[in-house]
């Protein structure tokens, strides 16, 4: 008598989802089914390139068919887990788990199909080829990767760069927000620190700061935080495993604090620790050795730790060619860094892990 596969279904199909469910492909004592609310996996970290150079997004969108031939891929929004070790969903499934892995991360975008995904990319190239003048909210790396890709891009547009924090990227070091800085002023780029912007009071390209002040633009692109993908779990019986900031509690293992099948990677977690799409990885990789251990029966005791990153590293690229590089508190910026991600932003390396043509 064969013996009976143990049903892993994993609820997300970002950074850390998709490599979770490449190395459970094929693996023989696993049958498992991957829930995301659209079709595709998307390099993240790659689509503010896209939106200056539409065509770059076909590398960047993969259909979870073409990384998981075979697979079972359900295309719909989680919404609830049970007691009795079943997640339902938007299109009225019910999928059965001896294992769950929650990697829902952050609120992305809305697209459910690749081809309405890279209309979206169209239409901001549009917007940004049509305007004279482009609003940039948020001073984060999201904020400093699209002013850099414009400038280099369109070094005639006229970008206004509004932080309500004190300096540019806040996550790491103050030289590495003043060495930004002064990359993008001397790009012509009107850095306006210390305010927010009421996006939805604005009128005929006229936008109001918190300071009173006015700011005229063509058009604006929203660089803030998304909200974190777990309020659905508010409703199931995870409800009382997240934490005041809506991030799922998770032990050294990565497992759901209380549960001993239900594990959960990437940003929903309440890892302390930035929340990166390489450590979004790491976090994969450690779920994937300990799910092997236990599926396999192995002893529980040897399941592998995880361990927060301790110390911030980031490179945020600017423009196709530099980059700034804050690694082990050394900050550099220019050419050299950008040598590391600015031409392909990682998409070949990426693609590679998921066993693709880079």
């Amino acid at each position: 008598m064969a013996e009976k596969k143990k049903r892993v279904v994993v609820v997300g199909g970002g950074i850390a989802g998709s490599l979770l469910c490449k190395t459970f492909h094929k693996h023989h004592h696993v049958d498992f089914t991957l829930i995301d609310s659209k079709e595709y996996f998307e390099i993240t970290w790659a689509n503010l390139r896209s939106m200056v150079e539409p065509s770059f997004a076909k590398r960047t969108l993969i259909n979870h068919h073409e990384y998981l031939p075979g697979a079972s891929i359900i295309t719909s929004d989680a919404i609830e887990i049970d007691e009795q070790h079943q997640v339902s969903t938007t299109s009225d499934r019910q999928i059965a788990f001896d294992y769950l892995v929650i990697a829902t991360g952050h609120m992305g975008n809305h697209h459910v199909t690749i081809s309405d995904r890279l209309r979206q990319f169209e239409a901001d190239y549009e917007k940004i080829q049509s305007s004279n003048t482009i609003l940039i909210v948020g001073g984060g790396p999201t904020g400093v990767e699209l002013a850099g890709e414009i400038v280099v891009d369109f070094p005639a547009k006229k970008v206004k760069l509004v932080h309500r924090g004190s300096r540019l990227l806040e996550f790491i070091s103050e030289t590495a927000g003043k060495k930004v800085l002064d990359w993008l002023t001397a790009r012509n780029v009107e850095v306006i620190l210390g305010q927010s912007v009421d996006l939805d009071s604005s009128s005929d390209g006229v936008y109001s700061t918190s300071s009173g002040e006015t700011i005229t633009a063509d058009c604006h692109f929203k660089c803030t935080s998304e909200p974190i993908g777990s309020s659905w779990i508010k409703e199931t019986i995870l409800k009382d495993c997240l934490d005041d900031h809506g991030r799922l509690m998770v032990d050294e293992h990565l497992r759901v604090k209380g549960f001993a099948n239900i594990f959960a990677i990437g940003d929903v977690t309440d890892v302390p620790e930035l929340k990166q799409g390489y450590l979004a990885q790491k976090h994969a990789l450690v779920v994937a050795n300990n799910l092997k251990l236990l599926i396999e029966g192995g002893d529980e005791g040897k399941m592998v730790k995880y361990s927060p990153a301790t110390s911030a590293m980031a490179i945020v690229s600017l423009g196709r060619r530099e980059a700034l590089a804050y690694i082990r508190c050394v900050t550099m910026i220019g050419r050299i860094p950008g040598l590391i991600k600015s031409k392909d932003l990682f998409v070949g390396k990426t693609r590679k892990q998921l066993g693709l043509k880079a």
